[in-house]
């Protein structure tokens, strides 16, 4: 994204949103349009942006200081303890790729003969159709409590509550019955 904030193009950040949701748009927005942000949006004065400017030309991460920006907007509307949880929480989802702590619950039936992990995974909604789902186990991009699922054909059974990854973002914690 280099096009302005906008409500219609999707890319808006609202300050009544929960404080993960303003860290994690900050983040998305392109290094660009980030000086854009500081200038317009920032507490800090024109000579520290200017310095953290020079500091990325000179070779510095542009995810350092953005992570500065998405920490000052939270805690202006949130508080320092919220931008903190934030920023952890966006390091474990986005770089270490741990399970975050708040995945949804959903329940599946899967009958007395137990159901294929694809159908599974479309019943859990973490995939549009089962086509997505084979396609992704394929591609080795599902993973069962952590650990890749390769086998297609697999059959998840009745009593069984299993933590499913689809991709590096879409999480369920599946109740299988």
């Amino acid at each position: 994204g280099v096009n302005k904030m906008s409500k219609s193009l999707g890319n808006y950040i609202g300050i009544a949103e929960p404080a993960k949701e303003i860290f994690g748009k900050t983040m998305s927005v392109s290094d660009t349009l980030m000086w854009r942000y500081y200038d317009l949006l920032s507490f800090r004065s024109s000579a520290e942006i200017a310095q953290l400017r020079a500091d990325v030309d000179g070779g510095r991460n542009p995810r350092d200081v953005k992570v500065m920006l998405a920490m000052e907007f939270v805690a202006r509307f949130h508080g320092q303890r919220a931008a903190d949880e934030a920023l952890a929480d966006f390091e474990a989802r986005f770089q270490r790729n741990a399970i975050p702590d708040d995945i949804p619950q959903v329940n599946v039936s899967v009958g007395a003969d137990g159901m294929p992990l694809f159908q599974v995974l479309k019943q859990a909604g973490l995939t549009a159709t089962t086509s997505e789902a084979m396609r992704m186990i394929g591609q080795g991009g599902v993973r069962i409590n952590g650990e890749r699922a390769e086998d297609k054909a697999l059959v998840l059974r009745a009593g069984e509550t299993v933590v499913l990854q689809v991709g590096k973002r879409k999480f369920a914690s599946v109740v299988l019955s």
